[in-house]
């Protein structure tokens, strides 16, 4: 039988708290959703003076990479380069810039996405909180 590592609650709050921290360093008023790998939420924030949408697109690019395995961004430029046809892919939405997967040991075990700003930098959020892990 294969083991393989999972996020626990305290790993879900470490990912939010450094999250935050990044975002309220900055200035940035943001939602943060973390994901397990099968892209289904453990933990959401959503931070004063974040848009009200972020709510539901932040959840969406934390599923977006844990289910696709890489970030967000890199099916975001799928698209972008002409093959938009990836937009009727079943289960995945959020396809945009902010939606980083959790790897260890070479496997996804999640993923964070963030939406509130500009969209590199919903990725620096997103890329603070999982670097809390030390991984």
């Amino acid at each position: 039988m294969k083991t393989k590592a999972v996020l626990s609650a305290d790993d879900v709050q470490s990912i939010l708290a450094a999250a935050r921290a990044e975002a309220d360093q900055n200035n940035w008023g943001v939602t943060i959703a973390v994901a397990d790998d099968g892209g289904h939420l453990l933990g959401l924030l959503r931070l004063d003076g974040s848009p009200t949408m972020s709510a539901y697109i932040a959840p969406a690019k934390a599923n977006c990479s844990a289910l696709g395995r890489r970030e967000s961004k890199m099916l975001e430029d799928v698209i972008n380069g002409g093959r938009t046809s990836f937009l009727s892919v079943p289960k995945l939405e959020g396809m945009l810039e902010g939606g980083v997967p959790i790897f260890v040991d070479g496997q996804c075990i999640g993923a964070v996405g963030v939406s509130g700003v500009k969209s590199d930098q919903d990725a620096q959020i997103a890329r603070a909180g999982i670097a809390a892990l030390k991984l």
